[in-house]
Formats: structure tokens, C-alpha cells, sequence
């Protein structure tokens, strides 16, 4: 599934060739050449995932890397470090500081792409292509269609978007504010309410097959798919 990467390098040739790859994956890369415009980037809306040079100007890569990992809205936002430092003291003071990957230049494609398709799936599996199944109940991101016990399931874009990020996050309880930020965005401005809209409509939509039950309400918090 396509993704919205931040590139963070300040090698115009590399920040180049790397971008060009990715666009040609399907991403949408945007890109930075310095620490300080990554910030402004990430400001303004969430990427899914970060590719983030260690040697950069001002800022360095691991001063970035700590100041996302220490607010709370960028804590969980998927990070790869970028580096020609091969020793393993430095691989460890880049995981240590909170990257999910590190990645030794020079790299090629294919390892990249492979890279960022494991941390999607550990870290953000509803970024991913892979098809999920939860009690009989079956979401294919690829084909975008949903079935129940082989029944044909019609969702809305929204919806569908929401019952992915519930399937690939079972039994955890989300509050109105986070569903909102994984599932529309965190720069989009729209009442929380509006999620109790969509959900009553994904759960008429899941009603025939009998999978609405599995939406459950969590007073006073939010909801969770339950798959037990």
C-alpha cells in the first residue's frame, strides 16, 4: 500500500536517487535537506513513515530522531536511519535512540523497499498490503473488499479505512481523538463525534454477515475489535 515518507538527506544526489525509487514503488515521498525542515514538515501533518539521515546539517539525524521519539504525537511514527557509520556501536546508539531500522550506505532499492515494508508491518501493519482476517470476517487492502463468512461486505472509503486500522490493532482501545488521527489524519479538523457517525455506519454494514459485535464501545474511553 502506498505510503506518505518524509525524506530527511541532504545529498541532493542521494535524496534523488532515493526519492526517484520510492515514487516508483507507489510512495509519496517528501522531501527535506535538513533536520530543522523535517520538523516544519512533520508539524503540519504525520507521515507514515520517516527515512532520516544520521550526518546532516544543524541538526543532526539522532538529535531529530530523540526530539520525535520524546513528544507524545510523534512517539510511535515509524523511523529508518540513513548512514555511512557501519560500526556497531553506532547501530546501537541509532536504535537505542529510538529508530525502528538501520540501514549502512551504500544500499540499493530492494533492500530499502524491503526495509520499510518490515517496518510498516511491525509498526503500522494498516500501511501494509497484507490481507487480514478476523472471525471469519476477511479485508483485502489490495482488492479493497471486505467479506463475512464469504458474504460480500459494501463499505464506504471511510469505513473501510477504519474497520482495516481495527483489524490490524485487535483488542486495543483507541479513544475518538486517535482514531481520528490514524484514520483521517492528524491535519485534518473535524469533530470527534464524527467517528460515532461512521462507526454506527460500519456496524449496519457489518450487520448482516454478524460482525458488528465485534465493534465494541468502551464507555468513557473509546472502541476496540474484539477478537476473542
Amino acid at each position: 500500500m502506498p505510503a506518505n515518507i518524509l525524506l530527511v538527506e541532504d545529498e541532493p544526489a542521494i535524496q534523488e536517487l532515493i526519492a526517484f525509487n520510492l515514487q516508483q514503488a507507489g510512495h509519496h515521498v517528501v522531501r527535506a535537506d535538513s533536520a530543522e525542515a523535517g520538523l516544519t514538515v512533520v508539524r503540519s501533518a504525520l507521515p507514515d513513515l520517516i527515512l532520516l539521515d544520521w550526518m546532516l546539517p544543524g541538526m543532526s539525524g539522532i538529535e531529530f530522531a530523540r526530539k520525535l521519539r520524546a513528544d507524545e504525537r510523534t512517539r510511535q511514527v515509524p523511523l529508518i536511519m540513513l548512514t555511512a557509520r557501519s560500526e556497531e556501536q553506532d547501530k546501537v546508539v541509532g536504535l537505542e535512540t529510538g529508530a525502528d531500522d538501520y540501514i549502512t550506505k551504500p544500499f540499493s532499492p530492494r533492500e530499502l523497499q524491503a526495509r520499510i515494508k518490515a517496518v510498516l508491518r511491525r509498526r503500522a501493519p494498516q500501511m501494509t498490503d497484507d490481507v487480514v482476517e478476523v472471525k471469519g470476517l476477511r479485508l483485502d487492502p489490495g482488492t479493497h473488499r471486505v467479506s463475512g463468512h464469504g458474504d460480500t461486505v459494501d463499505l464506504g472509503p471511510t469505513e473501510f479505512r477504519l474497520l482495516h486500522f481495527f483489524m490490524t490493532h485487535p483488542e486495543r482501545v483507541h479513544s475518538r481523538a486517535q482514531l481520528l488521527d490514524h484514520v483521517w489524519g492528524d491535519h485534518v479538523f473535524v469533530e470527534e463525534r464524527t467517528v460515532d457517525v461512521h462507526i454506527r455506519r460500519l456496524r449496519s454494514a457489518l450487520e448482516p454477515t454478524g460482525h458488528d459485535a465485534l465493534i465494541q464501545t468502551v464507555r468513557g474511553t473509546g472502541y476496540r475489535l474484539s477478537a476473542l
